[in-house]
């Protein structure tokens, strides 16, 4: 294929965000077979130029490039497990974990093929829609990103994360976390002021501006993990932090609102204390949470 022509491919699965997928590759061109256990599912693909396959055998054997965006990894094994994929390039879109996504890579070495894992970071309104900012993260053969870098970029941005097939889901599951993580904060935030004739609709800019202000943090924490000194650059250290969470406890009780979703945390920052760091930054929490 030259730089001009669009790539033929497979894809595996037509829920809501395999669909979206099939459509933004349709529309770029390039040549689509669609399999997905319920049929019915590929019509509306099929009037904008799928080709239906009548099985998941035969959507892998009409194309080198197969795209899998399935339910689960065990429906990627209940769909492949007896289908031939010699000289097949396997890109796994399916969310799994990242020792699921070792496994299947393995898996599928051991069947003859080449195998890319990905981690979506969009829902599927924000697929085809470069602006809207979506993009996948991609680990595994480097060779295969590498061969079909142009066709996987059609629907969402790439980021390769290495060679070790676990480290898109990592990745993906790890910004995932760090997003409830937010969320838990907000909605504690959101609570203090519910009951108060505080509007939330105009408190809303003042959260998000403060958390947009704060999560440049991240970078001191990064810098601190990588050098081992939690006491660099601290401006305000754990025993000045702990020393202050009863204030907020205090907040919680006096609004009426649970404190469950800081006291965890607050109980780390005191934990880290209690082993004499007190003046260090809040990154020691980090490694209290890694399992002996």
């Amino acid at each position: 294929m030259t730089a001009h022509t669009p790539s033929p491919l497979s894809l595996l699965g037509l829920g809501a965000m395999g669909t979206a997928l099939a459509r933004t590759w349709l529309a770029a061109g390039h040549p689509l077979t669609v399999w997905n256990r319920t049929p019915a599912r590929a019509d509306a693909l099929a009037a904008g130029g799928a080709k239906p396959a009548d099985s998941a055998a035969a959507a892998v054997a009409a194309n080198t490039l197969v795209v899998l965006c399935l339910l689960d990894d065990d429906s990627v094994g209940a769909a492949l497990d007896c289908v031939d994929l010699t000289g097949k390039d396997l890109v796994n879109l399916t969310t799994t974990t990242p020792a699921q996504a070792r496994s299947r890579a393995a898996w599928a070495e051991e069947r003859g093929a080449r195998y890319l894992d990905g981690g979506i970071m969009a829902v599927p309104p924000m697929i085809g829609v470069p602006e809207a900012g979506g993009y996948v993260f991609y680990s595994g053969s480097p060779e295969l990103f590498e061969a079909h870098r142009a066709t996987l970029a059609v629907p969402a941005g790439t980021t390769y994360v290495g060679g070790d097939a676990g480290f898109a889901a990592l990745h993906d599951v790890a910004l995932l976390s760090a997003m409830y993580g937010m969320f838990a904060g907000a909605a504690h935030a959101f609570a203090l002021i519910r009951r108060e004739d505080i509007d939330p609709v105009v408190f809303a800019p003042l959260l998000a501006d403060w958390l947009a202000a704060m999560s440049g943090s991240v970078h001191g924490t990064a810098a601190q993990l990588r050098s081992g000194d939690y006491t660099e650059g601290v401006v305000s250290n754990l025993a000045m932090q702990v020393a202050g969470t009863p204030t907020f406890l205090a907040t919680a009780e006096g609004q009426g609102v649970s404190p469950e979703l800081l006291a965890p945390y607050f109980g780390l920052m005191r934990r880290r204390l209690g082993l004499g760091r007190a003046e260090e930054d809040l990154t020691g929490v980090v490694d209290l949470l890694l399992r002996q």
